[in-house]
């Protein structure tokens, strides 16, 4: 399977504010601006970004949240849905209760519209146990060598996660990974990131040291080139990159400016001698949400109907 894909599915805000159902679990969340005026920052970041992918040549497929859901974190779709290129979807068990309605049969339809979808596989009833996985915020994947890294934390579940790799056929490699407080990091795809060439990681946030080797050593018996970030480029969201494809299948690395920003000029350089660099403003997602520009893209393998 290829490690990147040209189609993305993305979710506009109709409603989005800082959760207070995800912040207990997520230390990325900063709340700190009324309601209505971080609706239309968010939704002036959210288009902002999406022309910038479009510009560097990412197929965007936008599909807008509905008004009355009470959904804060629609922006994020790639946590309850992932899209395969056998035509499989599968839907996540979500921690948060008001994260639950994100799964809108809506949604599929309007993918369905564009792209085969065959069998769909719905993992949600897991919440019923207490027990979640959060689709590709969760696991980051290399597609490639059918592996999932996953950071442990309230929002990963194992037993949920070897549900998901019996069917994908895929193998995992988990670890602990905690912020500079030593909680644990919610989200496997905000300390790092893994492309066709090149890995992100805030190596200092895994923990031991023995856990740390173990996922270099993974990386680099992958051939990947690992860019190594700290705590500081962390918490400016240069682990919540993405990796996307032009049509001629060129990399497209996705981040927000502020991330990009973050790294130093040596792994601009890196970046921009492997891909087309695209970033976008996201500071009020970023902020408010905890999360950016990767978790605002649900990466689509679906095949396109013709």
């Amino acid at each position: 399977m290829k490690q990147t894909t040209h189609n993305i599915v993305m979710v506009r805000p109709a409603n989005f504010f800082s959760n207070p159902e995800t912040s207990e679990s997520n230390r990325f969340q900063k709340p700190g601006q009324d309601d209505a005026a971080a609706q239309d920052s968010a939704r002036a970041e959210f288009d902002g970004y999406v022309a910038a992918l479009r510009a560097a040549g990412v197929n965007v497929l936008v599909i807008d949240d509905e008004q009355q859901g009470n959904t804060p974190d629609a922006i994020f779709p790639n946590n309850w849905i992932s899209m395969h290129p056998d035509g499989r979807v599968f839907l996540y068990p979500m921690e948060a209760p008001n994260r639950r309605r994100e799964r809108r049969d809506s949604v599929i339809a309007r993918i369905r519209a564009e792209f085969a979808i065959g069998a769909l596989s719905d993992l949600s009833a897991f919440e019923d146990e207490g027990k979640f996985l959060e689709g590709t915020g969760s696991m980051v994947f290399d597609h490639t060598n059918r592996l999932a890294y996953v950071c442990l934390s309230s929002r990963s579940h194992p037993e949920v996660l070897t549900a998901l790799l019996m069917q994908l056929d895929y193998q995992a490699l988990v670890f602990d990974a905690v912020d500079r407080g030593g909680a644990a990091i919610y989200h496997t795809n905000v300390m790092m990131a893994v492309g066709s060439k090149l890995a992100v990681v805030c190596l200092e946030s895994i923990q031991p040291a023995s856990a740390r080797q173990r996922v270099c050593e993974q990386l680099q018996r992958h051939g990947k080139q690992i860019i190594e970030i700290d705590y500081t480029q962390m918490e400016n969201f240069c682990g919540n990159v993405i990796e996307l494809a032009d049509a001629a299948g060129n990399a497209v690395f996705a981040m927000s400016s502020r991330a990009w920003h973050a790294f130093t000029p040596q792994q601009q350089a890196t970046l921009a001698a492997n891909g087309t660099v695209a970033h976008a403003p996201l500071d009020t997602i970023e902020n408010l949400g905890g999360g950016g520009a990767r978790c605002m893209v649900a990466e689509n393998f679906l095949p396109q109907k013709q």
